[in-house]
């Protein structure tokens, strides 16, 4: 420390003038008026509102107000889901370091992180966060944890620079990493927006947030309303003129039919049931932060998935000890110490081989991570003990052998050695070794490291026939066995030992081998089965990760996400690709290895721009831009950094791939569900405007009165059609393929359902009103008559909209019960709408005789009975289409 002197106070005040404080940019944020305000840019709402003006025009204030009152409670929910998403710029300046200790004036000080400046001396030791880029000076033995920015699980090691004018990728340091092992002097080369995460932080702020396709299908149905409410008060208006109607009254007319034509509930109840199923996916461990992303995971048909952390567990686990007379597989996974030795697939005791045994010494004593159990049950019995969940601290790669120690039974305090010495690991020697005092007196050296230079320092070799010389035979054998786990995507160590005659005998010379360890952070139990249902839902999975390209496509394939015929592209290769070569070859690739954040973000397009809708899963930093940039961000909640966090649109809160699938699962089926009320609504609507218009065309009087409209598109359409967003999902929800993004919400012959059922809606509404002004000459009571009958065969219709391939006949009614509920409820409203004192006059409406609701009751049976039979013929000409074509595929 004594040799750095740093930077003075002054040449610290004027760098930091000069660049600014070490944080990230914040950038613009979006204020909470502005997304208010945001709420109100959809069509149909701006419809609603025009909608609103000329109810108020028209002295109808009470309809006015509570069109208002719609409009602004779907504003509200609207806003409260979305008033957290602009804040990932500022959670990445909580990535950063908040003290760092710096050398100025010749002295070494802790300063807050948001002071470093460019050249700024500032050290490290192990569990520190890097405050800045920089390169190292000096120090040994340093690893650092990289994966936030680039993916890879294992630790990356450092070393000083030869030349700090022009430093190497090893010896550089990057701001929010994390230092593991070893001790640093380094000097700042980057701070705030100019470091390596100022960089992503940039690429996010570049990034615009896209509609999901129901937003953008629905913004279609709100153009198309307002025309076809443009055209309807025109033909109105200019029908009445043409039969010597008053111009005024009958514009005024055409203006009130319109209004009545626009789904009041359709925003409302689209927000509604987004936002009840939020409420159920939270309850399987997926929290939406956007209401939209429900539904665009159900037509995602890419899951582009970082590897680290998401499908694999993110720790490093040993799955075979390799040695010259034996190769042991290791069960289990992650910390548990439940797992066992295998040798030709029968369970052994790793102790009962002299070489293994040793080997599993040198590999507890030769360590600086360490572990405990988690059970207290445990504590004070570790020696003995074997089984259940360990705590571990330290390096990723070391805490993995103190762990394949433990499931053999082995603990480093019930071993008989004492560490009396250490040659710390550096990148140089790529080994690290320990002196011990075993209870006999004898002196060891331990060491452990890479296989290749390990070797080189070994002259004997330990079997089952005792120590032997190392010849060449040995050694070829020894590189072989190396080759083949390294083959297996396994990262491999290499342990040696020899007899020390002092504390001082470290010459890491005359080395015995024992054999070598391979591990790997393996894939998630769970992952596999996810994988597996997203290939059944039509849905392709993408490995993009940083990490190696062997290793990748070794847990890729093992996933089955990795295929014969697919192909493995890194980074390198990648960078030699123009974007017409990999929009080509994208649908081939499988994995991405090697990838920088830049790359994930041009693969995220690339896929986009093929036509796709893509998922992206992500926990660190790194994944940031693409999960923002994708159609649907997913991040992990537990292992997740709050900036992917907040990039995302969907959080998985157990990190489980397989809540994904849960969620996707979940985004099908509340699509579904929404085009079952969109078709109720519609249905409805057309009802409503049939009647009218027909009744206008024939020179009657007007069905029902503007109040009453609203009563049936609010009170009696709302509580229905929100009970359909929670119907339960179809059992081949999941075999179907993904819909398009561009498939309209009236695709497969719904949009003819619809008018075909708001026809006969609204014809037989008529015929009751036609019917009961001839009998009664009552404009009072025909028009009750109409309300109700317009509101019953909703009701009916409602069950009807179940299902697109049953009728009313064939389905269950029961088992959605909040829709039986709701269709009670919308019952009794009508009821004492037209029942009680106080609220008929509101409503216009009167009591009706036990006959007149006979008559009300024929037509609604009447209308089921035709819908069902105009159902069966399109199910017979529909399953005749296919037969054909099946028939045709067949001759050929």
């Amino acid at each position: 420390m004594e040799d750095y002197q740093g930077l003075t106070g002054r040449q610290a005040e004027k760098l930091l003038a000069e660049h600014g404080e070490n944080r990230i940019r914040a950038g613009k944020k979006a204020g909470m008026l502005k997304i208010f305000a945001g709420q109100f840019r959809d069509a149909m709402i701006m419809i609603l509102l025009a909608a609103t003006v000329v109810s108020a025009l028209m002295g109808e204030y009470t309809e006015a107000l509570t069109i208002v009152a719609i409009v602004f409670i779907n504003a509200l929910l609207g806003f409260f889901q979305e008033y957290r998403t602009e804040r990932t710029l500022e959670k990445l300046g909580e990535l950063s370091a908040p003290w760092a200790v710096v050398v100025r004036d010749g002295q070494a000080r802790s300063i807050p992180a948001s002071e470093v400046v460019p050249q700024d001396i500032f050290c490290l030791k192990a569990g520190d966060r890097v405050p800045a880029d920089g390169c190292i000076l000096g120090g040994g033995g340093i690893l650092c944890d990289e994966s936030m920015l680039s993916g890879e699980s294992a630790g990356v090691e450092k070393s000083p620079a030869a030349d700090p004018a022009a430093p190497a990728k090893k010896n550089l340091v990057y701001m929010g990493t994390l230092v593991t092992q070893g001790k640093a002097i380094c000097r700042a080369s980057a701070t705030g927006a100019d470091t390596e995460m100022g960089k992503i932080a940039d690429m996010l702020g570049g990034i615009e947030a896209q509609p999901t396709p129901l937003q953008k299908r629905l913004a279609q149905m709100g153009k198309v309303i307002g025309v076809a409410c443009l055209v309807i008060c025109g033909v109105v208006a200019v029908t009445g003129i043409l039969r010597g109607e008053d111009p005024f009254n009958m514009l005024l007319t055409g203006i009130s039919l319109a209004v009545a034509a626009i789904p009041e509930g359709l925003p409302a109840v689209v927000t509604i049931a987004l936002a009840l199923s939020v409420g159920r996916m939270v309850k399987r461990g997926a929290l939406i932060r956007r209401l939209h992303a429900v539904e665009t995971l159900g037509c995602a048909n890419v899951i582009c998935s970082d590897k680290t952390g998401t499908l694999t567990e993110n720790r490093m686990t040993v799955k075979a000890v390799q040695t010259l007379d034996c190769r042991l597989e290791v069960s289990g996974a992650g910390n548990e110490s439940t797992g066992q030795f295998t040798l030709n697939g029968r369970a052994v005791e790793p102790c009962d081989f002299p070489s293994a045994a040793m080997l599993l010494d040198v590999a507890l004593l030769c360590n600086n991570a360490s572990v405990t159990p988690k059970r207290e049950g445990l504590r004070g019995l570790v020696g003995l003990s074997r089984g259940g969940e360990l705590e571990v601290f330290g390096e990723p790669t070391e805490a993995a052998l103190l762990v394949m120690a433990a499931k053999a039974g082995l603990y480093r305090e019930s071993r008989p050695y004492e560490v009396e010495g250490e040659i710390p690991f550096d990148s140089t020697r790529k080994m690290m070794s320990v002196i011990v005092r075993r209870e006999d007196g004898r002196r060891f050296l331990f060491t452990k490291g890479a296989p290749d230079i390990l070797q080189k320092r070994c002259t004997r070799c330990a079997t089952k026939s005792g120590i032997v010389p190392l010849t060449p035979e040995l050694r070829r054998q020894i590189a072989a066995q190396n080759e083949a786990m390294a083959g297996r995507a396994l990262r491999v160590l290499g342990f040696a030992y020899r007899e020390a005659s002092s504390p001082d005998d470290r010459g890491e010379q005359g080395l015995i081998f024992t054999g070598l360890a391979g591990m790997l952070d393996p894939p998630r139990k769970e992952a596999y089965g996810a994988v597996a249902k997203c290939r059944e839902a039509g849905i392709r999975p993408v490995m993009i990760t940083g990490d190696h390209a062997v290793t990748a496509k070794a847990v890729a394939a093992e996933l089955s996400i990795y295929q014969p015929g697919d192909r493995v592209v890194t980074g390198g290769e990648l960078d030699g690709m123009s974007d017409e070569a990999l929009a080509r070859e994208i649908k081939r690739i499988s994995v991405f290895a090697r990838v920088t954040p830049a790359h994930k973000l041009r693969i995220v397009r690339a896929l986009k721009k093929q036509g796709n809708v893509v998922a992206m899963t992500g926990d660190g930093v790194n994944d940031a831009p693409a999960v923002k940039e994708a159609d649907i961000g997913v991040s992990m909640g537990v292992t997740g950094t709050d900036v992917t966090k907040e990039a995302s649109s969907v959080i998985l809160m157990d990190d489980n791939f397989a809540t994904l699938v849960a969620a996707v699962e979940e985004g099908r089926v509340i699509y579904r569900n929404i085009r079952k009320f969109i078709r109720y609504l519609f249905s409805c609507n057309i009802g409503e405007v049939v009647t009218m218009f027909f009744a206008m065309l024939m020179g009657m009087p007007v069905p029902l009165l503007p109040i009453q409209i609203l009563l049936v598109n609010l009170a009696t359409d709302g509580l229905p059609a929100i009970a359909l967003g929670l119907e339960p999902p179809d059992k081949d929800v999941m075999r179907e393929k993904p819909r398009r993004a561009d498939e309209s919400v009236f695709s497969n012959g719904l949009g003819f359902t619809i008018v075909i059922r708001g026809l006969l809606i609204g014809i037989c509404t008529l015929g009751v009103f036609t019917s009961l002004i001839r009998s009664c000459g009552d404009l009072h009571t025909a028009r009750t008559g109409a309300l109700l009958a317009l509101v019953m065969m909703q009701l009916i219709h409602v069950f009807e909209c179940k299902s697109e391939t049953k009728s009313i006949f064939a389905i269950n009614p029961f088992n959605n019960l909040k829709l039986v509920g709701a269709v009670l409820s919308s019952a009794v409203i009508m009821y004492f709408a037209i029942y009680n004192p106080l609220l008929a006059p509101m409503f216009r409406a009167v009591p009706l005789t036990l006959s007149q609701l006979v008559t009300v009751a024929s037509y609604c049976i009447f209308v089921p009975i035709v819908s069902g039979v105009i159902l069966g013929v399109k199910n017979r000409t529909a399953r005749h289409t296919v037969a054909t074509a099946s028939e045709l595929a067949s001759a050929r």
